[in-house]
């Protein structure tokens, strides 16, 4: 009986639960800024960031402002979740007012920038405006090349 009432007890709690794990699953989606880089064709800026805010021809060239939210990993988002549902479990429901003012906070950050576009309709320029530096630095952290690693790749034969 004593069993029964604490799992009883642990699946209201779980059921009941759901702010904080919800919130958490369904932050904003990370934002692939690499894209954001001299070369990328403007239909994949916009598959990616949306419509622009604006957008008008300035000495030939198109110059846009995109505003977005960058958001988490899908990884990061699931994770989180699982963290806050089984938190609630842990705690009876007790965790909710501590994650959901949490999930409410860490929801994202507000960005924006200009883009110039070349006469192929090609990202010429970017210059990032709201949090500037933070983009600057995602950007320049999504495109840094990463090395290849050569442990499992075999070499061509020697010539005897």
């Amino acid at each position: 009986m004593r069993y029964g009432l604490v799992a009883a007890t642990a699946v209201a709690a779980f059921l009941s639960s759901g702010c904080a794990v919800y919130m958490a699953a369904n932050q904003p989606s990370e934002k692939n800024v690499s894209l954001l880089v001299p070369g990328t064709p403007r239909s994949m800026v916009v598959a990616e960031f949306g419509a622009p805010v604006t957008s008008e021809v300035k000495n030939g060239a198109r110059h846009e402002v995109i505003k977005f939210t960058q958001g988490y990993s899908a990884g990061a988002r699931a994770g989180r979740a699982i963290l806050h549902g089984a938190a609630d479990v842990a705690t009876m429901g007790l965790w909710e007012a501590v994650g959901t003012p949490v999930e409410g906070h860490f929801n994202g950050t507000e960005m924006s920038a200009e883009i110039i576009y070349d006469q192929s309709d090609r990202v010429a320029q970017v210059i990032p405006l709201g949090n500037g530096e933070e983009m600057r630095k995602q950007i320049a952290d999504a495109t840094v090349p990463r090395p290849v690693e050569t442990g499992s790749v075999s070499k061509p034969p020697q010539a005897p």
